[in-house]
């Protein structure tokens, strides 16, 4: 009877955790955040922007980039700045001939300078970038070597910045979704950011920030008043610290977009295991506890509910841990459909979570190990958490 009445515990409150998340936790489940939503009215005058690409050895992947942004249709002045992070694949000049062949906005190259002690290497490449922009540009467009945008997302941004008087404009770039392993855990990938910070609060006054690396068009002004990039230098999880440095500045927002995509391919589980681990447990803070808090809490919100609806002893407990499964399951739709993913999906979810919570302590690992935050052959985790 004992363990009944824990199994009936657990039910409870695994139900009650995702009615709570349903109900009060800023819609992140409905995915509504996004650029094609309340679009702003185009500004009288266009301000310059320069557009800041870090990259070390993107060969594969620079030319779609660094093209998709020459080829942008803005009607103000804007130019490009690629900061080359030591790549030994020849990144620049791949970059400079997509460039050229695209005719459009110019193409600046930095070469990058010796990582220094305290800096993770993709922000000592952006903060460079920025420098090498100097004072003259409204905005910084703050974007990745591996994302290809439309040729009117600046467009875009920039209207949505003028018309909300926005210190930062962010957008979460559709990542790539065709293997078997991106189409299966992809989606959560962006499911999970959003339970964690909720779009709709982010877009709202109060203390909730957050950003998307990929795809972030910063005002220039803002930005120094808050101390530069210098004042993130060391962060792992760079993007939501920014945002959170930015939103002390101003109003910031942050929504989903087709405009945006990601051309990183994640062919295999291992790949994504890689990406996932890389900051898990930043995100944690570095904390065993809080590392252990997370693991439990996974276990409870996701895997409890499928485990008692199959092997509950008595019709209550199955039938709240199956009210929690199908809760769960409910939740993930938006976002699947969003990526164009079978519904059934949904169904799978506490095996992917199961997944990211294996993911999660492999980033623990990694970095008890000296090998935190790995990317492009440094180790970035062990010096950004001490």
């Amino acid at each position: 009877m004992t363990g009944a009445l824990i199994e009936l515990a657990i039910a409870v409150l695994a139900l009650l955790i995702w009615i709570g998340m349903l109900v009060v936790r800023g819609g992140f489940w409905l995915a509504r955040e996004r650029d094609t939503c309340d679009l702003p009215p185009e500004p009288t005058d266009w301000p310059d922007v320069v557009a800041v690409v870090p990259a070390r050895d993107e060969a594969d992947v620079i030319a779609r980039a660094i093209g998709s942004l020459a080829a942008q249709d803005y009607p103000g002045r804007f130019g490009i700045i690629l900061v080359d992070d030591s790549s030994s694949d020849g990144t620049a000049d791949v970059a400079r001939q997509a460039a050229r062949d695209a005719g459009g906005h110019p193409l600046e190259i930095v070469t990058g300078q010796p990582l220094p002690s305290g800096w993770t290497g993709k922000l000592w490449a952006v903060s460079q970038g920025v420098a090498a922009a100097g004072g003259g540009p409204h905005y910084l467009w703050l974007t990745d070597a591996d994302i290809a945008h439309a040729p009117d997302t600046l467009r875009s941004l920039v209207a949505r910045a003028e018309a909300g008087g926005l210190v930062l404009t962010s957008l979460m770039a559709k990542l790539r979704c065709d293997t078997f392993a991106e189409r299966a855990l992809i989606p959560a990938f962006v499911f999970f950011f959003q339970m964690l910070y909720p779009f709709a609060r982010v877009n709202r006054p109060g203390r909730m920030a957050a950003a998307a690396g990929g795809c972030m068009l910063a005002r220039r002004d803002a930005l120094e008043r808050a101390g530069g990039i210098a004042a993130i230098r060391g962060a792992l999880i760079d993007d939501c610290t920014f945002g959170a440095l930015m939103k002390r500045e101003g109003p910031i927002w942050l929504g989903l977009t087709d405009r945006s995509r990601s051309i990183r391919p994640y062919d295999g589980w291992g790949e994504i295991a890689a990406m996932i681990s890389r900051s898990a447990y930043a995100q944690l803070g570095y904390s065993p506890w809080a590392l252990l808090g997370t693991l439990i809490g996974m276990a409870l919100v996701y895997l409890a509910p499928p485990v008692l609806a199959f092997a509950g002893g008595y019709p209550l407990i199955w039938g709240m841990a199956l009210a929690a499964w199908v809760l769960m399951t409910i939740a993930f739709q938006p976002m699947l459909r969003f990526y164009h993913r079978s519904p059934l999906w949904g169904i799978a979810l506490p095996l992917i979570a199961a997944f990211y919570a294996g993911c999660t302590f492999l980033s623990a690992w990694q970095h008890w190990r000296g090998r935190g935050g790995m990317w492009k052959g440094r180790a970035q985790a062990a010096r950004a958490g001490g």
